[in-house]
């Protein structure tokens, strides 16, 4: 119970963190989360540990980038993986940084509104 309490916080926070992305960068990381937090809910103790550890680093360097951007003009978003790092995942994790790596880099859809009111893309 503890721990769901604090997975919850976190994932939390890590929302309200991405409230400050432009709205794609947003949406994204949205969706990335709360698929992560879903996909996790089963783990055991020693792995929703681990996976908690993970977020909690990755919430603080975005609370550093954060700050950091508060200072510059140019946002700056996500943060450089170490090679020790990279070793450290699963093949299925390198899959899906690839998949949000091809996610986060198509080109734009541009929005447009119709004489009906419709939203195409």
């Amino acid at each position: 119970a503890a721990m769901a309490g604090k997975a919850r916080r976190l994932y939390r926070r890590i929302l309200q963190l991405h409230r400050a992305l432009p709205p794609a960068l947003r949406d994204l990381g949205d969706r990335y989360v709360k698929e992560e937090f879903r996909r996790h809910r089963a783990a055991g103790p020693a792995e929703a540990q681990r996976f908690l550890r993970e977020w909690e680093a990755t919430l603080i360097q975005q609370q550093i980038n954060e700050d950091k951007q508060n200072l510059r003009e140019k946002a700056v978003y996500g943060i450089q993986l170490t090679e020790e790092k990279l070793n450290d995942f699963r093949d299925e994790q390198i899959g899906q940084l690839k998949e949000l790596m091809d996610e986060a880099t198509k080109p734009h859809k541009k929005t447009t509104i119709s004489k009906d009111s419709e939203y195409k893309t």
